[in-house]
């Protein structure tokens, strides 16, 4: 299933950008992953004792 509408501004998606509607919404998106802005949530306990401070090495 293809996307009709830019997922930044909801106008119609241009083929030269797609899923976007223009690189101004292209680079909006990259921004927003370069600056860290989406996250994927994670427990705090699937990093215990990953860490190299007192482990058993």
């Amino acid at each position: 299933m293809t996307a009709t509408t830019c997922p930044i501004c909801d106008k119609a998606v241009d083929p030269l950008h797609t899923p976007f509607c223009s690189r101004g919404c292209r680079d909006r998106d990259l921004l927003q992953w370069l600056g860290e802005g989406y996250r994927i949530p994670v427990k705090n306990d699937a990093h215990e004792g990953l860490d190299s401070t007192g482990g058993d090495h």
